[in-house]
C-alpha cells in the first residue's frame, strides 16, 4: 500500500508525523484519525526495532579525572558504535521532549530529577521499551507488534474516523 498523504503538504505531514510518533512513544496512548494512526504506527514499530537491536550495544572506557588535585581514574560506558548511530537516527526522527514539572515540584528540585537526562524520550526508548519488548520477544518468540489500534467510531465535528494508538504492555 502507497504512503498516505493525510491531505498535507510533503514538510507539514512529516512534521506532523513526528510530532505525533513522539508523543506516542513519550505517553503510550495517542487518539487521532485512524489513517494518521496507520501512518504513525509504520513509524513508531521501526523506531522500537531499532532501539531493541542496539540497546545493548555499550562500551566500557578508562577515563582519568582530575578530583581536588588527585587523578582518578574512573570507568564510563559509552555507547557502541551501533547504538550512537540508532541514537542519532532517533533524535533526527523524534522531538526532543522534556520532562514536564511535577505538581508542587520546586524549580532546584526539577533541576536535580532530570540534571544528567539530556534527551528522556530517547533514553526511554533504550532504557524502557527496549529492553521490555526485547524480554517479550525471548518468552513469546516473536518480534514486532509493539503497538495497537482500536477504531472508536466517527469524531464529532468532521466525522473522521478516529482512533486510538497505543503501546502495548
Amino acid at each position: 500500500m502507497a504512503n498516505r498523504k493525510l491531505g498535507r503538504a510533503t514538510d507539514q505531514r512529516l512534521a506532523l508525523l513526528k510530532n505525533q510518533v513522539s508523543q506516542l512513544l513519550w505517553l503510550g496512548k495517542l487518539e487521532t484519525t485512524y489513517a494518521r494512526a496507520k501512518e504513525i504506527q509504520k513509524i513508531a514499530e521501526k523506531y522500537i526495532t531499532l532501539a531493541i537491536n542496539t540497546y545493548q550495544d555499550t562500551v566500557e572506557v578508562q577515563k582519568t579525572k582530575v578530583i581536588k588535585g588527585v587523578e582518578t581514574k574512573i570507568t564510563v560506558v559509552n555507547d557502541g558504535g551501533k547504538k550512537l548511530a540508532a541514537r542519532r537516527k532517533l533524535m533526527a526522527g523524534l522531538a526532543d521532549l522534556q520532562e514536564a514539572k511535577l505538581p508542587k515540584e520546586t524549580k532546584l528540585q526539577y533541576k536535580v530529577r532530570t540534571k544528567d537526562v539530556k534527551h528522556p524520550l530517547i533514553e526511554k526508548m533504550f532504557n524502557d521499551y527496549a529492553p521490555r519488548f526485547d524480554k517479550r520477544a525471548q518468552e513469546l518468540g516473536q518480534r514486532g507488534g509493539y503497538t495497537t489500534i482500536h477504531k472508536i467510531g466517527l469524531r464529532r465535528g468532521d466525522a473522521a474516523e478516529a482512533a486510538i494508538i497505543e503501546i502495548i504492555g
